[in-house]
């Protein structure tokens, strides 16, 4: 239990005090100690070209820029370009495009005096917490094959415990009782796709580096994790399944000459990894808007009165625990919920046209039989 209370008041610690330490700084550049907290929440749930240093956001870990400018290849270090500065590569001018600008926030070339967008595949806060979440995710369940292939079925203990019995629940629960005898097949890539989702999510939580990226709050890795569920389930498709896309088994009318349940077949195809993608982003972004919201407020509160900015700290810690347990469980809620639906639309694209059969002579059964209690009665 005391180990417990010491975890959650160090996960406490790393997401309040660093973004208050970044909520300060911001407001010592504003205006009379003033804070822009739509500046401060926005920058940091973004990518960036660094990795910013907990308690100190003026400083930040240099990432590799890789970009492709007007005269070619470019790789420097994104310390050259952090604090607004132009850095001269050759005969390529580079700097990161102010507030005012169009591209705020990216790096831009300066070519005839105007900025531009050189074609840009740089290591960013982002793609560097993609890279760790990755290699996270991969040692832990090779430390877990390791382990059966060297002991055999033996139960692991403490923590390597917990990840098998996770991968025996999303198995047994969800894969195998969907699936069926298809779960061998794709558990690999459900199973790969769970874990990613919840080390991403647990990773955001942690401010201090190597977590704090907002991975699972962009919607562009949202919207690739729920590409490859479309692709899964489309490639491996069965007959029946384009079938009954292309052809559905509805009256005639409804089909020809106008295609009205195609369309909405066709349709139907595409707003399942649009719900993947949106449910995902919106889940995760806004449980780390809410805790940085709650943070802010004491600085806010604070610029008013010293007295209800202390009476609003107090308040605003308690919510902050609060949602950092919620987000805990949000974070394994939804890598549930995401494996849960994608194996949900790789059955459907598994059916055959036996199973049809199957259901529509239980169902001429069932109707039988309510008939003939009906006649009896």
């Amino acid at each position: 239990m005391t180990r417990l209370i010491s975890i959650l008041v160090l996960s406490l610690l790393s997401v309040v005090l660093p973004g208050s330490a970044f909520a300060s700084a911001h407001g010592d550049e504003g205006e009379k100690g003033k804070i822009d907290p739509k500046e401060i929440i926005f920058e940091h749930l973004g990518d960036g070209y660094g990795w910013e240093v907990p308690f100190n956001h003026h400083k930040r870990i240099p990432l590799p820029i890789i970009v492709f400018g007007s005269d070619g290849l470019h790789i420097f270090s994104s310390a050259r370009v952090t604090d607004g500065q132009e850095y001269k590569d050759g005969n390529a001018i580079f700097k990161i495009a102010g507030k005012d600008s169009d591209h705020k926030g990216k790096l831009v070339e300066i070519v005839n005096g105007k900025e531009e967008r050189p074609f840009d595949i740089s290591i960013t806060k982002n793609v560097c917490a993609l890279f760790i979440a990755v290699v996270f995710v991969a040692c832990l369940l090779i430390w877990l094959a390791r382990h059966h292939k060297a002991n055999g079925f033996k139960t692991p203990r403490k923590g390597l415990g917990a990840v098998e019995a996770l991968v025996t629940f999303i198995y047994d629960g969800v894969i195998k009782s969907t699936l069926g005898d298809k779960a061998p097949k794709f558990a690999p890539y459900l199973l790969t796709v769970f874990f990613f989702i919840l080390g991403m999510n647990l990773l955001g939580l942690i401010v201090v580096f190597p977590g704090g990226a907002n991975l699972t709050g962009n919607i562009a890795v949202t919207l690739v994790l729920a590409v490859l569920t479309f692709l899964v389930t489309n490639i491996w498709g069965t007959k029946h399944y384009w079938k009954e896309i292309f052809w559905p088994d509805v009256p005639l009318w409804l089909k020809f000459p106008l295609p009205i349940m195609p369309v909405i077949e066709i349709f139907g195809m595409f707003t399942k990894p649009a719900a993947l993608t949106v449910r995902l982003f919106a889940n995760m972004m806004g449980g780390h808007m809410i805790v940085l919201v709650l943070t802010l407020l004491i600085f806010i509160f604070a610029a008013v009165n010293p007295v209800a900015g202390g009476a609003t700290t107090v308040v605003s810690v308690g919510f902050s625990i609060f949602m950092l347990l919620i987000d805990v469980l949000v974070s394994f809620i939804q890598a549930y919920v995401f494996t849960m639906l994608s194996t949900i639309f790789i059955s459907l694209a598994q059916v055959h046209e036996e199973h049809k059969k199957e259901e529509k002579e239980e169902k001429a059964e069932k109707a039988e039989k309510a008939v003939a209690a009906a006649a009896a009665h």
